[in-house]
């Protein structure tokens, strides 16, 4: 694969990304080793498949100047084709599935790529799969080009060529297995052609997320039923063309929490911001190093930047949602609270705060509810039709002080209160205060109480 120099282009830049020793985790008697694929400038390893792919396919026709390339992707490949194709002009229509952080859609946007999210709760041979749905788009867009990374050879091929050989002279040619994942196979059966070729003692590691159906295939040979999970980019409900798995030596099957877990420990101890999929190989290569017997040097990736799920994996919130939280279960009212008022999580606002500080509250943490707090007790409470009623005709509206409009009575219950009683009480409020002996602990919204279902449920 030929770039144009990294001093004449941005696509230059692509590739030859640096590798870092692991300092603080604990590896037993290995030595482990990150290639930082998040400084790619698209910020993750697949900017190299998407040059590959690009390149590809306008060197045999399939893509025609100011044609439309269409691809089914978790979001970075997108963004690779995304950024290659505002290079060189084309269009791109991008379809993902609905589980994808928001940053990365806002990325993809500013990029003028089309996004069009389908359903993440559907398997392949379902007209709403993402790329059974990309592929329909494709065929029925004039001048469209599939990309389809899941079976196009120009993806492992750019592993083969440029990733497996950097890592091969970046260890000094002194080394004895690299983790990896499994999103469409490209990085996998890549990096293990090439080894199978030049080194063949290096073992390739498959760190696959639970639920996915890879690793228990490599395991014992059987094929499960897929499940979900939440981690972005890897695991498979089926086989790629492009997954070779008989390069396999070893698997590790990853849940979300140890995942994530992970991804927090490295930015915390190696200072390294990564994302989830990064959480599940790096968990799988911590594994595999404490496990050996002898000294082994391994290599794993960090496959793009954590600053693409700072709404998600790094958001003690969303992180509670989806039941993964430190926080121990009481078996009362405080299990239904997002936001505690004793652990400072509350955003509140004084009685002097102007209706234009509560909206940009609103605004800014994505609620609708602001207790009115006053030496640590409860006095009040605001939401978005309070300041709307008060602020419509009135050209000063939003310089009044919350003391003076927010609503005095407001529904309380009692922290004991069973959970089925407060059915009722939404009927009359859009949030409940839930008190401790005259103490404030925080709200109960709506929303707040569908999560705590759907956490009992197990629906994703």
């Amino acid at each position: 694969m030929t770039h144009i120099p990294s001093q004449h282009s941005l696509l230059g830049l692509i590739g030859n990304t640096p590798l870092v020793r692991v300092r603080n985790l604990d590896v037993g008697q290995c030595e482990l080793y990150l290639k930082l694929e998040s400084q790619n400038p698209g910020g993750s390893i697949k900017d190299r498949i998407a040059i590959s792919m690009i390149e590809a396919a306008e060197r045999d026709g399939r893509l025609k100047p100011g044609g439309t390339l269409v691809e089914a992707t978790a979001g970075n490949t997108g963004l690779a084709l995304a950024l290659v194709a505002g290079q060189k002009n084309y269009k791109v229509i991008l379809v993902i599935p609905d589980k994808m952080s928001q940053e990365k859609i806002f990325h993809l946007k500013a990029l003028g790529a089309q996004v069009i999210l389908t359903r993440s709760d559907v398997q392949k041979g379902h007209p709403e799969y993402y790329q059974e749905k990309a592929r329909a788009i494709a065929d029925s867009t004039p001048g469209g080009f599939y990309v389809n990374q899941f079976e196009n050879p120009a993806n492992p091929v750019a592993h083969e060529s440029t990733t497996a050989p950097e890592i091969w002279q970046q260890m000094d040619r002194n080394l004895d297995a690299i983790v990896c994942g499994v999103g469409s196979g490209g990085t996998l059966t890549g990096i293990g052609n090439f080894f199978k070729r030049t080194a063949p003692h290096v073992e390739m590691v498959l760190a696959d997320p639970k639920g996915s159906i890879l690793a228990p295939l490599v395991n014992t040979g059987e094929m499960i039923t897929p499940g979900s999970w939440l981690v972005e980019g890897i695991g498979e409900d089926f086989i790629p063309k492009n997954c070779d798995l008989d390069l396999v030596g070893a698997a590790y099957t990853i849940d979300d929490a140890e995942s994530i877990a992970t991804s927090r420990e490295v930015l915390q101890k190696e200072g390294i911001l990564c994302g989830s999929s990064s959480g599940t190989l790096i968990a799988a290569a911590l594994r595999y190093c404490r496990e050996q017997t002898k000294p082994k040097r391994v290599v794993s990736f960090v496959c793009d930047s954590g600053n693409k799920y700072l709404s998600k994996i790094y958001n003690p919130y969303w992180l509670q949602d989806q039941g993964i939280t430190d926080r121990v279960e009481t078996q009362d009212l405080r299990d239904l609270i997002a936001r505690p008022y004793m652990r400072g999580d509350v955003v509140w606002a004084a009685p002097t705060d102007t209706l234009q500080q509560v909206y940009a509250k609103m605004r800014m943490f994505e609620i609708s509810q602001v207790p009115v707090m006053e030496d640590r007790k409860l006095i009040g409470l605001m939401d978005e039709a309070d300041v709307l009623l008060r602020v419509t005709g009135d050209t000063t509206g939003f310089a009044t002080p919350v003391g003076k409009v927010m609503r005095r009575e407001f529904e309380t219950v009692d922290v004991k209160t069973p959970v089925n009683e407060l059915i009722p009480k939404f009927e009359s409020s859009r949030a409940v205060c839930v008190m401790d002996k005259g103490e404030f602990l925080g709200l109960i919204t709506p929303a707040d109480f569908l999560n705590y279902l759907r956490r009992r449920t197990g629906r994703a």
